[in-house]
Protein backbone atom coordinates (compact mmCIF):
# COMPACT_ATOMS: atom_id res chain seq x y z
CA UNK A 1 0.00 0.00 0.00
CA UNK A 2 0.97 3.66 -0.23
CA UNK A 3 3.34 4.27 2.70
CA UNK A 4 2.24 7.90 2.97
CA UNK A 5 -1.39 6.82 3.32
CA UNK A 6 -0.32 4.45 6.09
CA UNK A 7 1.53 7.20 7.95
CA UNK A 8 -1.34 9.67 7.48
CA UNK A 9 -3.92 7.27 8.91
CA UNK A 10 -1.70 6.28 11.83
CA UNK A 11 -1.00 9.93 12.69
CA UNK A 12 -4.50 11.28 12.15
CA UNK A 13 -4.94 12.21 15.83
CA UNK A 14 -1.39 13.46 16.45
CA UNK A 15 -0.81 17.19 16.84
CA UNK A 16 2.93 16.56 16.56
CA UNK A 17 3.98 13.43 14.68
CA UNK A 18 6.61 12.58 17.29
CA UNK A 19 6.65 10.98 20.77
CA UNK A 20 6.88 14.23 22.72
CA UNK A 21 4.07 15.99 24.54
CA UNK A 22 2.74 19.42 23.56
CA UNK A 23 3.96 21.06 26.77
CA UNK A 24 7.49 19.92 26.05
CA UNK A 25 7.32 21.28 22.52
CA UNK A 26 6.14 24.61 23.90
CA UNK A 27 9.04 24.55 26.37
CA UNK A 28 11.40 23.85 23.49
CA UNK A 29 10.01 26.75 21.47
CA UNK A 30 10.63 29.13 24.38
CA UNK A 31 14.25 28.00 24.63
CA UNK A 32 14.90 28.71 20.93
CA UNK A 33 14.71 32.48 21.59
CA UNK A 34 14.92 33.55 17.95
CA UNK A 35 16.05 37.05 16.95
CA UNK A 36 13.74 39.45 15.17
CA UNK A 37 12.90 38.45 11.57
CA UNK A 38 14.43 35.00 11.95
CA UNK A 39 14.09 32.38 9.20
CA UNK A 40 13.43 28.74 10.09
CA UNK A 41 13.68 25.61 7.93
CA UNK A 42 11.88 22.40 8.94
CA UNK A 43 12.76 19.30 6.92
CA UNK A 44 10.05 16.60 7.19
CA UNK A 45 7.74 19.18 8.74
CA UNK A 46 4.72 16.86 8.90
CA UNK A 47 1.57 18.85 9.65
CA UNK A 48 3.66 22.02 10.30
CA UNK A 49 2.43 22.39 13.89
CA UNK A 50 5.94 23.24 15.11
CA UNK A 51 6.46 25.88 12.42
CA UNK A 52 3.10 27.48 13.15
CA UNK A 53 3.80 27.69 16.89
CA UNK A 54 7.29 29.06 16.29
CA UNK A 55 5.97 31.70 13.89
CA UNK A 56 3.31 32.76 16.39
CA UNK A 57 5.75 32.94 19.31
CA UNK A 58 8.73 34.57 17.60
CA UNK A 59 7.20 36.37 14.60
CA UNK A 60 9.62 34.65 12.24
CA UNK A 61 9.22 33.24 8.75
CA UNK A 62 9.55 29.59 7.88
CA UNK A 63 9.82 26.94 5.19
CA UNK A 64 8.49 23.43 5.73
CA UNK A 65 9.46 20.56 3.44
CA UNK A 66 7.72 17.18 3.39
CA UNK A 67 7.44 14.33 0.92
CA UNK A 68 4.03 13.08 2.06
CA UNK A 69 1.21 14.60 0.00
CA UNK A 70 -1.15 13.93 2.92
CA UNK A 71 0.99 15.84 5.42
CA UNK A 72 1.63 18.62 2.90
CA UNK A 73 -2.13 19.09 2.48
CA UNK A 74 -2.59 19.10 6.27
CA UNK A 75 0.30 21.54 6.70
CA UNK A 76 -1.02 23.99 4.10
CA UNK A 77 -4.49 23.85 5.64
CA UNK A 78 -3.03 24.49 9.11
CA UNK A 79 -0.96 27.43 7.84
CA UNK A 80 -4.01 28.91 6.11
CA UNK A 81 -6.19 28.47 9.19
CA UNK A 82 -3.56 30.30 11.24
CA UNK A 83 -3.49 33.12 8.66
CA UNK A 84 0.24 32.58 8.15
CA UNK A 85 0.35 31.97 4.39
CA UNK A 86 2.54 35.05 3.91
CA UNK A 87 4.85 33.82 6.66
CA UNK A 88 5.22 30.05 6.17
CA UNK A 89 5.84 28.29 2.85
CA UNK A 90 5.17 24.54 2.55
CA UNK A 91 7.17 22.68 -0.09
CA UNK A 92 6.27 19.17 -1.24
CA UNK A 93 9.42 17.26 -2.01
CA UNK A 94 12.38 15.21 -0.82
CA UNK A 95 14.05 16.98 2.07
CA UNK A 96 17.57 15.95 1.13
CA UNK A 97 17.11 17.66 -2.24
CA UNK A 98 15.78 20.94 -0.93
CA UNK A 99 17.71 23.69 -2.70
CA UNK A 100 17.53 26.42 -0.07
CA UNK A 101 20.45 28.82 0.01
CA UNK A 102 23.32 27.72 2.21
CA UNK A 103 23.76 29.69 5.42
CA UNK A 104 20.44 31.46 5.07
CA UNK A 105 18.43 30.15 8.04
CA UNK A 106 18.58 31.06 11.70
CA UNK A 107 17.53 27.50 12.48
CA UNK A 108 17.41 24.28 10.48
CA UNK A 109 15.31 21.46 11.92
CA UNK A 110 14.58 17.80 11.22
CA UNK A 111 12.60 15.91 13.84
CA UNK A 112 12.31 12.16 13.61
CA UNK A 113 13.38 11.74 9.99
CA UNK A 114 17.16 11.31 9.98
CA UNK A 115 16.70 8.43 7.54
CA UNK A 116 16.28 11.13 4.87
CA UNK A 117 19.99 11.89 5.12
CA UNK A 118 21.25 8.47 6.19
CA UNK A 119 21.55 8.90 9.95
CA UNK A 120 21.87 11.34 12.83
CA UNK A 121 25.36 12.57 12.01
CA UNK A 122 24.55 13.02 8.35
CA UNK A 123 21.44 14.98 9.33
CA UNK A 124 23.57 17.34 11.42
CA UNK A 125 25.91 17.78 8.45
CA UNK A 126 23.04 18.61 6.10
CA UNK A 127 21.33 21.02 8.48
CA UNK A 128 24.64 22.77 9.11
CA UNK A 129 24.84 23.75 5.46
CA UNK A 130 21.51 25.61 5.68
CA UNK A 131 22.09 27.25 9.06
CA UNK A 132 23.81 30.60 9.48
CA UNK A 133 26.95 30.89 11.61
CA UNK A 134 25.58 31.15 15.12
CA UNK A 135 22.33 29.54 14.00
CA UNK A 136 20.57 26.59 15.57
CA UNK A 137 20.27 22.95 14.52
CA UNK A 138 17.24 21.19 16.01
CA UNK A 139 17.03 17.43 15.54
CA UNK A 140 14.69 14.75 16.89
CA UNK A 141 16.34 11.34 17.10
CA UNK A 142 15.80 7.96 18.76
CA UNK A 143 18.44 6.51 21.06
CA UNK A 144 19.03 3.13 22.68
CA UNK A 145 18.50 3.27 26.44
CA UNK A 146 21.00 0.48 26.91
CA UNK A 147 22.24 -2.48 24.95
CA UNK A 148 19.30 -3.48 22.72
CA UNK A 149 18.18 -7.08 22.72
CA UNK A 150 18.86 -9.22 19.68
CA UNK A 151 15.15 -10.06 19.52
CA UNK A 152 14.18 -6.42 19.28
CA UNK A 153 16.75 -5.67 16.60
CA UNK A 154 15.57 -8.63 14.55
CA UNK A 155 11.89 -7.78 14.94
CA UNK A 156 12.47 -4.17 13.88
CA UNK A 157 14.94 -5.01 11.12
CA UNK A 158 17.58 -2.87 12.85
CA UNK A 159 21.24 -3.28 13.78
CA UNK A 160 23.12 -2.05 16.83
CA UNK A 161 24.39 0.79 14.64
CA UNK A 162 20.90 1.97 13.68
CA UNK A 163 20.86 4.38 16.62
CA UNK A 164 23.29 5.72 19.20
CA UNK A 165 22.88 6.32 22.92
CA UNK A 166 21.54 9.61 24.30
CA UNK A 167 25.07 10.68 25.14
CA UNK A 168 26.23 9.45 21.74
CA UNK A 169 23.67 11.62 19.95
CA UNK A 170 25.04 14.67 21.74
CA UNK A 171 28.65 13.61 21.12
CA UNK A 172 28.05 13.32 17.38
CA UNK A 173 27.23 17.01 17.40
CA UNK A 174 30.23 17.91 19.54
CA UNK A 175 32.51 15.90 17.24
CA UNK A 176 31.35 18.13 14.38
CA UNK A 177 32.30 21.28 16.22
CA UNK A 178 28.75 22.15 17.22
CA UNK A 179 27.81 23.54 20.59
CA UNK A 180 25.26 21.55 22.56
CA UNK A 181 22.56 23.77 24.07
CA UNK A 182 19.62 21.71 25.20
CA UNK A 183 17.62 18.50 24.92
CA UNK A 184 14.05 17.46 25.65
CA UNK A 185 13.60 13.74 26.24
CA UNK A 186 10.44 11.65 25.81
CA UNK A 187 9.06 9.85 28.83
CA UNK A 188 7.33 6.45 28.72
CA UNK A 189 4.05 8.36 29.00
CA UNK A 190 4.95 10.39 25.89
CA UNK A 191 5.73 7.18 24.03
CA UNK A 192 2.56 5.43 25.25
CA UNK A 193 0.42 8.28 23.99
CA UNK A 194 2.22 8.40 20.65
CA UNK A 195 1.85 4.65 20.05
CA UNK A 196 -1.67 4.51 21.48
CA UNK A 197 -2.96 7.25 19.18
CA UNK A 198 -1.72 5.25 16.20
CA UNK A 199 -3.53 2.13 17.39
CA UNK A 200 -6.71 4.10 18.02
CA UNK A 201 -6.61 5.79 14.61
CA UNK A 202 -5.98 2.57 12.69
CA UNK A 203 -8.60 0.50 14.48
CA UNK A 204 -11.23 3.22 14.03
CA UNK A 205 -10.31 3.67 10.37
CA UNK A 206 -10.72 -0.08 9.78
CA UNK A 207 -14.21 -0.10 11.30
CA UNK A 208 -15.29 3.01 9.41
CA UNK A 209 -13.82 1.94 6.05
CA UNK A 210 -14.48 -1.82 5.76
CA UNK A 211 -14.31 -1.75 1.96
CA UNK A 212 -10.85 -0.18 1.76
CA UNK A 213 -8.58 -2.92 0.36
CA UNK A 214 -5.66 -1.47 2.34
CA UNK A 215 -7.27 -2.15 5.73
CA UNK A 216 -5.55 -5.53 6.27
CA UNK A 217 -2.14 -4.01 5.58
CA UNK A 218 -2.86 -1.00 7.79
CA UNK A 219 -3.98 -3.14 10.73
CA UNK A 220 -1.15 -5.61 10.28
CA UNK A 221 1.48 -2.86 10.28
CA UNK A 222 0.04 -0.97 13.24
CA UNK A 223 -0.53 -4.09 15.33
CA UNK A 224 2.97 -5.39 14.62
CA UNK A 225 4.45 -2.04 15.67
CA UNK A 226 2.26 -2.09 18.80
CA UNK A 227 3.50 -5.53 19.83
CA UNK A 228 7.15 -4.62 19.19
CA UNK A 229 6.78 -1.46 21.24
CA UNK A 230 5.08 -3.14 24.19
CA UNK A 231 7.42 -6.14 24.25
CA UNK A 232 10.74 -4.34 23.72
CA UNK A 233 10.61 -0.75 22.54
CA UNK A 234 9.10 0.86 25.63
CA UNK A 235 12.12 -0.24 27.67
CA UNK A 236 14.85 -0.19 25.05
CA UNK A 237 14.28 2.83 22.78
CA UNK A 238 14.17 6.49 23.76
CA UNK A 239 13.64 9.67 21.76
CA UNK A 240 14.80 13.23 22.25
CA UNK A 241 15.01 16.61 20.57
CA UNK A 242 18.53 18.07 20.58
CA UNK A 243 19.42 21.73 20.05
CA UNK A 244 22.90 22.52 18.75
CA UNK A 245 24.65 25.81 17.98
CA UNK A 246 26.64 26.30 14.79
CA UNK A 247 30.05 27.93 15.33
CA UNK A 248 30.04 28.19 19.13
CA UNK A 249 32.62 30.28 20.99
CA UNK A 250 35.93 28.42 21.21
CA UNK A 251 37.99 28.20 24.39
Amino acid sequence: MDIWKFFAIGHEHHVFCNPLGEAKFDELIERLAFPEAARVLDIACGKAELLVRIARRWACTGVGVDLSPHFVADARAKVAAADLESTITIVEGEGSRYDGKAGSFDAAMCLGASWIFGGHGETLDALSTWAKPGGLLVVGEPFFRGEPSAEYLTARGMTRESFDSHQGNVQQGLDRGLGFLYSVVSTPDDWDRYEGLQCDAAERYARENPNDPDVPAILSGIRRARDQYLRWGRDELGWAVYVFLKNPVEV
